[in-house]
């Protein structure tokens, strides 16, 4: 029924109407005006296999016991790399007081113990599939995240030291993104959506994720350095070299020059840091700075 040379008007007729377009940094999102679907065309970094990960993903979460929205459609073609989604009810989590904090770090760790249990031949990658033999190490799998341009960096062999003990942790499955409004309380119920970043490695890749959006979305919103709730993240398990290696993925996706704020003795201090609420206090600090610069959100 749905053919790969579909518009996104023939998406609307077929699937719609759907509201005007939501223009994110990688995507563009409309609801069905009946709140019934959800269409989403993925843009920017790699849309095709986003695509393809998402819409896999959401069928083996529903069988680790996760509420997952159902894809309806989905297609490469003409409208670009799209999926059509079932709408969940429920109200993302919020992050604008510490009680409202403290209910998401808590939902946060509800879908992490059911995601985090090591399996059988898992290797670390994008997706949840099975891979072939000779997969990258866990360390290696995150440097490959980071484009080519940082290779040249002063910092990136002292990062790739800092990560190596990464190796001896188990390969478990990650969301890849458990930001706030991922997450949807309906009721008694959790709901979990936007699973494009799935993919298996250490869990602590899913927690220090949670730490860095939280911190940066405190900082970008107006809150000081000084007043970001850090303690209220210790209850996740903590990685100073997971920290500085996301803080550095942020800024290799914003503007070509941001990578070139943060210095060696920047990432080696973060790295290097072994108490969480200390290494939190000194992300706040960086966001700041960076933030002054002028990096983008």
């Amino acid at each position: 029924m749905f053919g790969t040379e579909m518009t996104e008007a023939d998406i609307d007729h077929h699937l719609g109407p759907f509201e005007p377009v939501t223009v994110k940094p990688y995507s563009r999102t409309r609801r069905a005006m009946d709140g019934s679907a959800l269409l989403k065309v993925y843009v920017g970094i790699d849309p095709e296999g986003r695509r393809r990960r998402e819409a896999e993903t959401v069928e083996r979460a529903v069988l680790r016991g996760l509420s997952a929205p159902a894809v309806l459609a989905t297609g490469n073609g003409a409208a670009g790399s799209w999926t059509v989604f079932w709408m969940l009810p429920g109200t993302p989590c919020s992050i604008g007081a510490h009680e409202a904090i403290e209910e998401y770090i808590g939902h946060v760790l509800d879908v992490s113990g059911r995601l985090h249990q090591p399996a059988v031949d898992l290797t670390p990658g994008s997706g949840w599939e099975r891979r072939q033999a000779g997969h990258v190490s866990q360390h290696q799998f995150l440097l490959d995240q980071l484009s080519s341009r940082c290779r040249r960096r002063p910092w990136w062999a002292v990062l790739g030291g800092f990560l190596q003990p990464l190796d001896s942790q188990p390969v478990v499955y990650l969301h890849g993104d458990l930001k706030p409004e991922h997450l949807l309380v309906d009721g008694e119920r959790l709901h979990v959506v936007d699973w494009e970043a799935s993919a298996c490695g250490p869990a602590v890749v899913d927690y220090t994720d949670v730490v860095f959006h939280l911190v940066r979305d405190l900082l970008y919103e107006g809150v000081p350095p000084e007043r970001v709730p850090v303690d209220l993240l210790t209850a996740m398990p903590f990685s100073g070299p997971v920290l500085a290696w996301r803080l550095l993925l942020w800024l290799d996706r914003r503007r070509p020059h941001d990578i070139d704020l943060l210095s060696t003795h920047d990432v080696s201090r973060l790295a290097a840091e072994e108490q969480p609420t200390a290494a939190y206090r000194a992300l706040a600090r960086s966001v700041a700075v960076l933030r002054a610069a002028g990096v983008p959100r």
